[in-house]
């Protein structure tokens, strides 16, 4: 490698080093010291080869694009919270309409009643029949009086739950708000952590020459590979032989049709996905609700052991279950890796797997 090469190589190696600074919560920092002048006398033993120092930029992007892909799934959480809080709260908008034509209509008809009781003179219906002189008069009202009175009861009875439901309909509405801002707030921060570790991960990657870059793609997929091969060591693919549902066969055709898409946060197509879009809306193609984030999916699908998977499942990956991918059979998976990427099919087990779980089990 040439000079110049050599100098950009460790001005990205120097920019990681910033990066890791910035990244520790609670850190001030300054603008990065250039690094000092090589000693001729101990630069030789000092200077680390190519690749070495391209592993550290590697390690590096690695971290910065997996903690987007944990505030990804914190936006697309409180995205899904967001739809769900805002359906609830017009449902009860409606609810209060329809409440309070309700209330309406039943003062309306005390107000009849009113109107009636003054047209008789003011007298209560007790009163005008202890006034009666035929005995018959006197029965007929009686019965008239009891049923009155329990229509007038139930009216009274009426208007109460009917107010009581409006109350109750506007105080539940007034909390689905204060979650809905509350949900606001929560994915606008989540988009900050987003946008923070994407824009760290370029800096890092615009120190690199194209030859360099290229380099370091073969570093990555060398990782991927080297790991896809010791899981398939372990003898795993002779044990799974699980047969696609019908469902499952269309998931797998959905997911398998968007490769080669734009890797976008926060996006379920149809032009572009982040890794849990483009599970959840293959699964919803073929008629099946899915969870929306990788978190939700692991914690709310059936998990099932990986030697039963059959393609159309979903691939866990990383103790956070921050990335999923769906298997497809034959040891591969497809996902959509990491921004600047594209919907591709890639070993599942070419990251740490933690679990597989089943959209229809």
């Amino acid at each position: 490698m040439g000079t110049g090469k050599r100098g950009l190589l460790t001005a990205a190696v120097t920019v990681v080093c910033a990066v890791t600074v910035l990244a520790l919560p609670g850190t001030a920092f300054a603008a990065p010291t250039p690094p000092p002048s090589p000693n001729p006398t101990t630069s030789a033993s000092v200077t680390l080869p190519a690749d070495e120092e391209l592993e550290i930029v590697r390690e590096k992007l690695d971290k910065l694009y997996r903690a987007a892909a944990v505030a990804t799934d914190q936006y697309n959480a409180a995205e899904e919270k967001a739809r769900h809080q805002s359906a609830e709260i017009v449902r009860l908008a409606k609810k209060i309409v329809k409440g309070q034509e309700r209330l309406d209509g039943l003062k309306a008809r005390a107000g009849a009643a009113a109107a009636a009781q003054y047209r008789g003179g003011g007298l209560p219906p007790e009163a005008r029949l202890v006034l009666s002189d035929d005995p018959q008069d006197f029965l007929d009202g009686a019965g008239r009086v009891r049923a009155g009175q329990r229509a007038t009861h139930g009216l009274l009875g009426e208007l109460t739950r009917a107010q009581q439901d409006l109350e109750q309909y506007a105080r539940d509405a007034e909390a689905q708000m204060t979650k809905l801002e509350a949900g606001r707030k929560a994915k606008a921060k989540a988009q900050k952590k987003i946008e923070k570790q994407i824009e760290a991960a370029e800096q890092v990657e615009s120190t690199l020459e194209k030859e360099e870059k290229e380099r370091l793609a073969l570093l990555e997929q060398q990782a991927a590979d080297e790991a896809q091969a010791s899981w398939l060591s372990s003898g795993i693919l002779d044990e799974i032989r699980g047969k696609a549902t019908a469902k499952g066969k269309k998931a797998v055709a959905y997911a398998t049709a968007q490769i080669g898409k734009p890797y976008q946060w926060g996006a379920e197509g149809p032009k572009s996905y982040d890794c849990s879009g483009l599970t959840s809306q293959a699964w919803i193609s073929a008629g099946q609700g899915m969870p929306r984030t990788s978190e939700a999916q692991w914690a709310q699908l059936e998990r099932i052991d990986i030697k039963n998977m059959r393609p159309g499942d979903l691939i866990i990956y990383f103790d956070d279950a921050s990335h999923v991918g769906m298997y497809i059979g034959d040891g591969t998976m497809v996902h959509a890796p990491r921004p600047g990427r594209t919907v591709t099919t890639a070993g599942a087990g070419s990251m740490p797997i933690l679990g597989v779980v089943r959209p229809d089990a």
